[in-house]
């Protein structure tokens, strides 16, 4: 059975899209990867689907979403990037601080910075580590 991920920021526009979207690459067939935002924007930001295309993963079609669309479901792991205490709002086995800078103020070399920070972690989460 696979395991089940969340990744949460505050837009879900950027960062937690992007970790998604790594994790459904690196972990197919391990992992079901799921994002969402406490304050969810009206779209992707633009840098983020250019900076994931980079790596061949599609972000365009990303429709940001509330973190309470997922409370019915219960998760093997939870990371949270810059957002409050989430744990009455998700169920999760082991919930983790990221500490990945929000690139949305910055141009697309601050989303690279951010990706390849993503990239590490999210493979990180695939071995076990």
């Amino acid at each position: 059975m696979a395991k089940r991920a969340l990744f949460v920021c505050i837009k879900n526009s950027s960062r937690s899209p992007m970790a998604e979207a790594m994790l459904r690459k690196l972990g197919e067939g391990g992992w079901e990867a799921y994002s969402a935002g406490i304050e969810p924007g009206r779209e992707v930001n633009p840098n983020a689907v250019e900076a994931m295309r980079e790596l061949g993963c599609d972000l365009s079609g990303h429709r940001p979403r509330h973190v309470s669309d997922f409370q019915h479901l219960m998760f093997d792991f939870v990371a949270k990037m810059d957002t409050p205490d989430i744990g009455d709002l998700v169920h999760a086995k082991w919930m983790e601080n990221w500490d990945v800078p929000d690139p949305a103020r910055g141009g697309p070399e601050e989303f690279r910075k951010v990706r390849e920070l993503l990239l590490e972690r999210v493979r990180c989460l695939v071995a076990g580590e």
